[in-house]
């Protein structure tokens, strides 16, 4: 189904609503003195979006906006997710010492607007969308990086970022006019065609193009070796910031290359399982990928002495085990990728909420300043932090230990034994690092000048959902798997 303009906008309305919510605020932002009421209209506005991807009317799949945008279940998944990764990140701004002296309103439209490009970017049917919507993400990235003008390490980190954009951008447009070029088509559906017609395929050149596109697809979730810009930008800019980048931009870059590697280039065959395009050997470029992803950023994780900077090295490996998944090609990698983002989406976040909530009150961020943390007024997020960590590590009984079980039972099935071993060789190392802050926050006496944790009910409330949530999805994960088995239809067009 090919909808035109106004037909596309009942597909449309989470969009329309995240829209709104930016021009409500700019407009109030003009009037009002107490700009704390800015955050809870924001929150209020990606709430309603949220709710709006609830309650779509069912549809096997539709191309709106001619053919630029595709409406299925795949991209209901992402954009639920990204939608959430939104709600946290403003909670947290919310009740972030940092950003209370930020200009509010610029702050949360800004945002807003971030987490409606990302909703584009898990849409995009067509490449030119596709590297606007990118695009899109990338620039107000950039200035939300940066919006703490007092700080140089903020404005440093999104200098940094900006570069490290640039390079990756212009590189992906340029293996995007080589698809051009080969297929005669931006179109998703009419370049898997192309490729796919009785000829010859100029196999170098697609390879080629293939290369350069995952540059900025790679870039924006942060995969060896484009993650230079990640324990920088994560460090230096505000904690919610960095929480939304980690979880919301990453879901949104995973969907995109997801849909660009499996719908667009490569063919579904029975039994659930994908043939990627003779010749463009591109899942072992990203076999590859993956492995030096993970082994990366847990070694270096093992070195870190900021608690930021840790888990954006953390962020990395967790990046590579979700491209685990990735390279199975199979429906049950797909399957356990989007269910591992998820638990990623949970555990994650609730690590950076602890983060913020002893910067709120200690003023710092190194390792150092969890030391006696459960003894000096700080047993709840000490005890929420540890829950958030050994599921990072897939400790059982945790969402993360399901979603990584998940992902081993896919590369398993595949015959992937290698990359398996890799991967539990990975999780033992990473348990080192995970554990240093948990040593420290129990069985290390405070020195004195790490100060203590005040109680902030409106942070300790969303850290109680999201570590009841990270035990409870390890108990009962049935409606995720779900929801992600059902999220595998990606509308082609009619065959």
């Amino acid at each position: 189904m090919d909808l035109g303009n106004l037909a596309s906008l009942k597909h449309f309305i989470p969009e329309m609503i995240l829209v709104a919510g930016v021009l409500a605020i700019v407009l109030i932002d003009l009037v009002v003195r107490d700009k704390s009421r800015l955050g809870a209209l924001a929150l209020i506005a990606a709430a309603a979006s949220l709710l709006a991807i609830g309650l779509e009317p069912a549809l096997s799949g539709a191309w709106l906006f001619h053919r630029m945008l595709v409406f299925d279940s795949f991209a209901i998944y992402f954009r639920a997710l990204i939608a959430l990764a939104a709600v946290v990140a403003i909670w947290m701004s919310i009740g972030s010492e940092e950003v209370k002296i930020c200009d509010q309103g610029e702050y949360y439209a800004i945002l807003l607007a971030s987490t409606f490009a990302m909703f584009l970017m898990a849409e995009s049917a067509n490449l030119l969308m596709a590297y606007l919507a990118l695009e899109f993400v990338s620039l107000t990235s950039y200035i939300l990086t940066g919006f703490l003008r007092h700080n140089r390490r903020s404005l440093e980190a999104a200098l940094k970022y900006l570069i490290y954009g640039g390079v990756a951008s212009g590189t992906m447009i340029y293996g995007m006019s080589w698809i051009f070029g080969i297929t005669g088509s931006l179109d998703f559906s009419v370049i898997n065609k192309a490729l796919s017609a009785p000829g010859h395929l100029p196999v170098l050149a697609v390879f080629i193009a293939l290369v350069l596109i995952l540059t900025g697809m790679g870039y924006k979730v942060a995969s060896v070796p484009f993650h230079m810009w990640a324990p920088d930008v994560y460090t230096g800019a505000p904690i919610p910031i960095t929480t939304f980048l980690a979880i919301g931009s990453k879901a949104a870059g995973f969907a995109l290359l997801t849909r660009f590697f499996f719908p667009a280039i490569s063919h579904l065959a029975a039994g659930g399982s994908w043939t990627a395009l003779a010749g463009v050997d591109w899942p072992q470029l990203l076999l590859f990928v993956c492995i030096i992803t993970m082994s990366l950023g847990n070694l270096a994780a093992l070195q870190q002495t900021n608690m930021k900077r840790l888990l954006a090295y953390s962020s990395i490996a967790q990046a590579g085990y979700a491209l685990m998944g990735f390279v199975v090609l199979s429906n049950d990698g797909i399957r356990a990728m989007l269910f591992y983002l998820f638990a990623y989406y949970v555990m994650d976040a609730g690590a950076f909420l602890v983060v913020m909530i002893v910067a709120n009150s200690t003023g710092r961020e190194d390792v150092d300043a969890y030391r006696g943390l459960a003894w000096r007024g700080g047993i709840v997020p000490a005890l929420a932090l540890t829950i958030f960590l050994f599921s990072l590590t897939g400790i059982p009984l945790t969402v993360g230990f399901i979603g990584k079980f998940y992902l081993f039972a896919a590369v398993i099935r595949g015959q992937f034994y290698i990359l398996a071993i890799v991967g539990i060789l990975n999780s033992v190392v990473s348990l080192y690092y995970y554990l240093t802050p948990v040593r420290m926050m129990f069985f290390e006496q405070p020195r004195g000048d790490e100060g203590t944790v005040r109680f902030e009910a409106w942070n300790y409330g969303l850290m109680g959902v999201l570590a009841c949530a990270t035990i409870m999805f390890g108990l009962y994960w049935s409606p995720i798997i779900s929801f992600a088995n059902r999220s595998l239809n990606f509308f082609t067009g009619p065959t």
